[in-house]
């Protein structure tokens, strides 16, 4: 399995999750689960604080296609084919704790579930998605 803290470092110098607001993985397991942190800023807000329902989405995908990337030892690279957030509260400015799971996974296809939690330990949203796998 990988390094958990050289993968944060790398994943904190990638351009697109600089902009996502990403902090580090709390872990990565082979049996295809994964929990990040990200942390939420003004720039991820409209009004009132609240952050926009892209980057929810974008957090929650991110680590349901890590989980299924740590199951297959990081040998598959999965494309989301179909994905659906339920939004059960607001996020507002501040570290967000993202979780994940493998549902089920076969040789192309895989199904994920993940979750965002605010601070206080509230689930803000929840997702689920179909993945393709694409050997790496």
């Amino acid at each position: 399995m990988i390094d958990i803290n050289e993968y944060s470092e790398k994943m904190r110098n990638a351009p697109l999750f600089q902009g996502m607001g990403f902090q580090r993985v709390i872990s990565l397991e082979e049996e295809g689960t994964a929990k990040f942190e990200f942390k939420a800023e003004e720039r991820h807000c409209h009004s009132g604080n609240i952050v926009q329902g892209g980057y929810v989405t974008g957090w929650i995908d991110t680590t349901m296609a890590h989980a299924a990337m740590a199951k297959t030892n990081f040998g598959s690279n999965p494309l989301t084919l179909e994905l659906k957030v339920s939004f059960l509260r607001s996020a507002h400015p501040g570290i967000l704790t993202t979780s994940a799971s493998v549902i089920k996974l076969g040789k192309t296809m895989a199904f994920l579930e993940g979750s965002l939690i605010d601070g206080e330990g509230n689930i803000v949203a929840k997702g689920s998605s179909t993945n393709r796998l694409i050997p790496r």
